[in-house]
């Protein structure tokens, strides 16, 4: 999505991005994680023929999928506590978000799944957006890069590979949870959230490296999340009055009704 946008931006004489910030998002898919034991040729073959039918990928064979790797907490655990204890968990906020699925197109789910985790496509330079080959390290922006330690769909160590990409500036933080709950660390609950940050040094370290150099930070990363891009922005800018965009539709949107 980085390097598409900066490709429309640069055919259309805007202005490039100045700073990037990723979410537990992999640039390198090499060793994507468990996520891997469903990504071959066979079984994308089955994908493909399934998605051909419906046109997409339902959001519940979606969340499936990304369970599966940590079927003890995803599933056992909860059935076990729900079904044979009688115990129901209250719903939380990013429990009713997660239950929320959303389908994917057919086209955008196979190509991403055969570009990046099957061949592995960006990382080894044979990634193309509009006929144009796609470099990982343009625009040399500033990145923010997150990574989780206990991510199951986006394994830290593989999100981490992004400093084998480029060698722009990088501030990468390493935050206890997973894949959710890494990235919505409320603010004020120290005994709950630590984090690690590093700024890109002269010489690259491995991932072992990485983990013992920085301190340990109880609470939420936010905050230097927020302090970064306040270093990266050029000034506060007023904000748009209410209601002077375009508006397209009533709330939720007519997509959700495709």
């Amino acid at each position: 999505m980085q390097s598409q946008a900066h490709a429309r931006a640069r055919g259309k004489g805007l202005q490039e991005l100045k700073k990037i910030t990723l979410l537990s998002a992999q640039t390198a898919f090499s060793e994507p994680g468990e996520l891997d034991l469903f990504t071959d040729s066979s079984r994308l073959a089955y994908l493909d023929a399934l998605m051909l039918e419906q046109g997409y990928q339902d959001g519940e064979q979606m969340a499936a999928a990304c369970q599966m790797p940590r079927s003890h907490d995803s599933i056992w655990s909860r059935l076990v506590r729900e079904y044979l204890l009688g115990k129901h968990t209250q719903l939380t906020d990013l429990m009713a978000w997660s239950a929320d699925t959303t389908r994917l197109p057919y086209r955008l789910h196979l190509e991403t799944l055969t570009h990046l985790y099957l061949h592995n496509d960006p990382a080894e330079g044979r990634y193309c957006v509009h006929g144009k080959l796609v470099h990982l390290g343009v625009p040399n922006a500033p990145m923010f890069v997150v990574g989780t330690e206990r991510d199951h769909v986006s394994p830290w160590r593989s999100v981490y590979k992004v400093h084998l990409l480029t060698d722009t500036e990088i501030a990468f933080v390493l935050t206890s949870g997973g894949h959710n709950a890494g990235i919505i660390p409320e603010l004020g609950h120290a005994h709950r959230f630590r984090f690690r940050i590093r700024h890109k040094g002269e010489h690259y370290m491995s991932p072992a490296e990485w983990f013992n150099a920085p301190p340990v930070q109880q609470d939420s990363w936010w905050p230097c999340w927020q302090r970064w891009l306040a270093d990266h922005s050029s000034g506060n800018v007023d904000p748009p009055p209410v209601g002077a965009g375009a508006i397209l539709g009533d709330a939720p949107g007519t997509y959700v009704l495709e």
